[in-house]
């Protein structure tokens, strides 16, 4: 998959907030204690206690007690409850009012507002500058003619200089019908411009793409397991028509996870009626089963599912059924490797905890997760990314194949995705001066709209356009000789290309574009694979019948 123009520290962030809430249970329970007289903790309780009074008599200034005990509301900084939940495992989490507000909507998978992903930064005087990253597909905003790359300045008159992002996003949410006026500076406008905007209820936020790639062979990417992303597969496969499908491929990389119920509804879509999807037990939890409930009714077409190492947990559970049941043939790199369950429980009206209750477990019987003893939280997340997982536990899938656990989903056919030059990764912003925030595909595609204003939907950047980028970058103390353009020539005009469509009419229409899926080499190799992914489905049914499978998934 070609690399996204996201800006880094967006994408960083972004990645590590969605994996702590990947593949949390599917609902929330009330925090409860257990009424045993325990000495143990008693005697931890009176020496916290006791450090508590201490700090708060004697510390150099006041003591805010729900700073020091939960941490600075939507901050990092951990307060005692966070840092001992730090202490168990990566997952484990307490979400103050801003990231508890924030997981709701991410689950939900739905809210009212402009519809438009926001992102600050410093700006002038090291202020907070609001700039919209991504207007969301039939979106209200999209609607009114938001950009990537609008400066939010106003909402309903009020400045939002100074202002962090959550309580921009809560200036533009509000009830459905409901008026709000968003003014934005852009590029290449002298005046601010005014935009009035109907809030509406915005969804569908979980499928990044579902279309027919080729005749007869369908494309679908999850970007996420919310509650409304069964019923989004359910519409999507309705459109593609899955009684003539030839084949299909489900594309799971970077999809982080999200809920359980989810990850057992998107499978019971593929799998045959009654066929295990997924089990889970731990200490006080109770092993519980999940089962295809409506099953695939007879629509075996050859299916390849795409995964890389930022898949993770709902994503790797659906993964794990799939190539289990040797429903589908599955491409690319390692997977994350989260198996951990997590409850949320709600602390108050507007805290909650998630915390680990048990291990997941696909149908054969394998451990998800990934060891993280003795690993720091950065190499946890960032640092195993070429480090394959050892291959102890062996488990057999329906047809007989050797497939491992304990270390993500090892995919059956692997690919690494290509990583980028030097020259490339500077343009995609591993590196970039100061005025680049976006990276310098993102700042090019500004610049260019500022004078032109609009592409046509079939835009394709000619030599002139690859020149003009040439200059735009040497104006910004970026300068590529002659030489590096030329041999980086496809991969920037691929990259202007998408950014610039994607600008003007939404990034949904740049990935359903032909450079932008179809001339993926992963996607290439999934569409060419599909006759082997089909005799999986071959084999593993004459092998049950023959009676070499019994007992070999349990």
């Amino acid at each position: 998959m070609k690399p996204s123009r996201r800006p880094v520290w967006f994408i960083l962030s972004t990645v590590l907030l969605c994996t702590l809430l990947g593949g949390i249970y599917g609902h929330r329970v009330e925090a409860t204690t257990n009424g045993g007289d325990d000495s143990d903790v008693k005697a931890s309780d009176n020496a916290f206690a006791l450090v508590f009074d201490t700090v708060q008599k004697n510390y150099a200034e006041p003591v805010d007690p729900d700073k020091a005990i939960f941490g600075p509301d939507g901050a990092t900084t951990l307060g005692a409850i966070p840092g001992m939940l730090r202490t168990l495992d990566p997952h484990s989490n307490f979400f103050d009012t801003t990231a508890f507000a924030r997981m709701r909507d991410d689950q939900e998978g739905k809210y009212y507002g402009v519809g438009m992903r926001i992102q600050t930064y410093p700006g002038k005087m090291g202020k907070l500058t609001t700039v919209v990253i991504e207007p969301m597909a039939g979106s209200p905003a999209i609607r009114a003619g938001l950009r990537p790359g609008d400066v939010v300045v106003k909402v309903d008159d009020k400045p939002t200089e100074g202002l962090d992002g959550d309580k921009v996003a809560a200036m533009l949410k509000g009830p459905k019908g409901t008026v709000v006026k968003v003014t934005v500076t852009r590029e290449g406008s002298a005046e601010p411009l005014d935009f009035v905007i109907t809030r509406d209820e915005i969804t569908g936020l979980s499928i990044g793409g579902a279309f027919m790639i080729r005749p007869g062979i369908g494309y679908i990417r999850l970007t996420k397991f919310n509650e409304t992303t069964s019923d989004e597969l359910s519409d999507a496969l309705r459109r593609l028509g899955t009684r003539n499908l030839k084949g299909l491929i489900l594309d799971l990389r970077g999809n982080p996870g999200g809920l359980l119920n989810e990850a057992v509804g998107v499978s019971d879509h593929f799998l045959e009626k009654n066929q295990l999807i997924v089990y889970h037990f731990g200490r006080n939890n109770p092993e519980k089963r999940y089962y295809a409930q409506h099953g695939d009714y007879g629509n075996e077409y050859p299916m390849v599912v795409l995964i890389n190492h930022n898949t993770a947990s709902a994503a790797e559970i659906v993964t794990g059924a799939l190539q289990d049941h040797d429903r589908a043939l599955v491409m690319g790199e390692p997977s994350f490797g989260k198996g951990l369950v997590q409850t949320v429980y709600q602390l108050s009206e507007r805290t909650g905890l998630a915390l680990t209750t048990a291990h997941y477990y696909t149908p054969s019987g394998r451990l998800i997760q990934r060891n993280y003893e003795n690993v720091s939280l950065y190499d946890y997340y960032y640092g195993s990314e070429n480090t394959p997982a050892p291959h102890t536990d062996v488990r057999l899938t329906d047809g007989g194949r050797e497939v491992y656990g304990g270390g993500g989903i090892t995919p059956d056919v692997r690919v690494d995705e290509a990583k980028p030059n030097s020259i490339q990764g500077k343009l995609l912003g591993s590196y970039c001066p100061d005025f680049l925030q976006c990276g310098a595909f993102f700042e090019y595609g500004k610049s260019y709209l500022g004078v032109h204003k609009t592409v046509p939907r079939d835009f394709v950047p000619g030599d002139d356009v690859l020149k003009d980028f040439q200059q735009f970058l040497s104006k910004h103390d970026l300068p590529l000789t002659d030489t590096e353009v030329s041999q980086n020539s496809q991969f920037i005009k691929d990259h202007i290309q998408d950014v610039l469509v994607g600008m003007v009419y939404g990034d949904d229409e740049a990935r359903q574009m032909e450079f932008g899926v179809e001339q993926d080499p992963l996607v290439r190799k999934a569409i060419d694979s599909l006759p082997k992914a089909q005799d999986l489905l071959t084999h593993v049914k004459k092998y049950i019948a023959s009676g070499a499978g019994a007992g070999s998934v349990h």
